[in-house]
């Protein structure tokens, strides 16, 4: 058998300037539209009003959010938009004392999976918390989004600013 040995090539910037290799440039001024589909889309748009909105299964009754067209349970097309609280209960949190982009922070950060009152057990949403001591900060804490001033809402999960804690009184 009769092998074969290869010499590495190495590019080096003058055979790009000088032509001896050939390339080519262009801005591809790429285009792009984003779909978010029917449920989410309604979501997005009854976030932007200021309310949360469900799905509901007409098969196993669950009332899911965020709203799918297909209850993953039992594979049932969902049938209609259930109006929901924007109030619920901490299922699971995190304390984060750090950001997505590595710098330390002196308060943390706590997102929270938040079981949404109206909405099947279990179902909910990933929020921040807010106006709550990290310390007395617990699994089961009732709180209710705080919402940005309607002026300054997009159509996105950013439109509730976050979850705070509901006082006994509040419920």
């Amino acid at each position: 058998m009769e092998e074969f040995v290869y010499d590495a090539v190495y590019l080096r910037r003058e055979d790009f300037e000088e032509g001896r290799v050939l390339f080519e440039t262009w801005d591809p001024n790429a285009q792009y539209a984003w779909d978010a589909g029917v449920a989410i889309g309604r979501y997005l748009q009854e976030l932007k009003a200021g309310r949360l909105i469900g799905r509901s299964c007409p098969e196993c009754q669950r009332i899911m959010i965020p709203p799918r067209m297909f209850c993953e349970s039992c594979f049932c097309a969902t049938d209609q938009w259930v109006p929901l609280e924007d109030t619920g209960t901490v299922l699971t949190f995190s304390r984060c004392y750090v950001t997505w982009d590595v710098i330390q922070l002196e308060k943390p950060k706590m997102p929270a999976v938040i079981e949404i009152d109206g909405a099947s057990p279990g179902m909910g949403i990933l929020h921040l918390l807010g106006e709550v001591d990290p310390d007395v900060l617990e699994i089961g804490m009732r709180v209710q989004a705080i919402w940005k001033p309607p002026e300054e809402r997009s159509g996105s999960i950013t439109d509730i600013a976050y979850f705070r804690p509901l006082e006994p009184s509040e419920e």
